[in-house]
């Protein structure tokens, strides 16, 4: 294993191209480094540096050692930063794991309060569908999920608390041939037209649909966004979240449609493991208890992008 002295001494040959630069760089004596040299060359048993030419340059196996030697002490240095990280309560990583009914621009204001903590906690942030949020949190894919929108599961050491109510609207494109029904309209009429659906995520189950009855065609998709670009274009129906369409209802991309069977709203959880409590765990969980942020999750930014 190389020195940082080692190190820096390769690193001043390489830059000077001569034992007594590398010297004066180093503020040491020419016999000292010259000596250093031959050390490092004894120790790996290997010719380190070009000695025939006017400018001394490293070989081949010099320029190997200096590069990789370098690359480890920048992995031992982070290794240290992140040894003292966990030491003070801090996490190694925090994986958060959000519904993708949620818009990811409700975290980035949270996400800059969190940077500036300098914590060195790095964030993986990711998205899954109705019950894969979940078993995300159950198999380990998951530090914190944020949004899950059906009751929590049995899950051990499982703590969780509700955000809020999502409100969902029926809609459909002008187009579409229930735009001009008469309201309220049934659920048998509905049954007649293809549902959209987000397909969900679930590895472990066959996952679940909301809206959908029995024999019903149904289009599943991969996110909210492609279902709401699939209705706004006629390819068929389904509840909306109201917070994610209300500019398409206001410009009549969308049509707003009366039920004979309102669907209830949701409320979104945030749950964690209680087994897994960390500073990082802690300081997103009191955001998630604030008002402010609760209410952009729900409602989220009434623009769809």
């Amino acid at each position: 294993m190389l020195s940082i002295e080692d190190l820096a001494l390769l690193q001043a040959i390489r830059e000077t191209g001569s034992l007594s630069r590398a010297a004066a760089h180093l503020g040491k004596a020419p016999s000292t480094v010259s000596y250093a040299a031959r050390q490092l060359e004894e120790r790996f048993d290997a010719l380190l540096f070009d000695r025939r030419r006017y400018r001394l340059q490293l070989t081949a196996a010099g320029e190997l050692l200096v590069n990789e030697a370098a690359r480890l002490m920048q992995d031992v240095s982070r290794l240290t930063q992140r040894v003292q990280q966990v030491a003070n309560g801090w996490e190694s990583r925090l994986w958060i794991v959000t519904d993708e009914l949620l818009e990811f621009d409700t975290l980035i204001p949270v996400i800059h309060e969190f940077d500036a903590l300098e914590s060195g906690v790095p964030l993986r942030i990711t998205q899954e569908v109705l019950k894969g949020v979940w078993e995300a949190l159950r198999e380990g894919r998951a530090d914190l999920i944020i949004g899950a929108t059906n009751e929590p599961p049995a899950i051990p050491s499982l703590r969780w608390m509700q955000l809020g109510e999502m409100e969902w609207v029926f809609a459909v494109s002008p187009k579409h041939p229930l735009a001009k029904a008469k309201e309220p309209i049934s659920r048998t009429l509905v049954t007649q037209h293809r549902a959209i659906v987000v397909a969900d995520s679930s590895r472990a189950t066959e996952g679940s649909t909301y809206g959908v009855s029995g024999g019903q065609p149904v289009l599943a998709v991969p996110t909210m966004r492609a279902k709401i670009l699939a209705q706004c274009d006629g390819l068929g129906v389904g509840w909306l979240p109201r917070h994610r369409v209300g500019s398409l209802l206001k410009n009549g991309s969308l049509v707003e449609k009366q039920m004979a069977d309102p669907r209830e709203p949701n409320i979104l959880y945030a749950g964690w493991r209680g087994d897994h409590d960390g500073r990082a765990l802690g300081w997103w969980l009191e955001k998630l208890k604030q008002t402010w942020l609760a209410t952009q999750l729900v409602q989220g930014s009434d623009r769809f992008i």
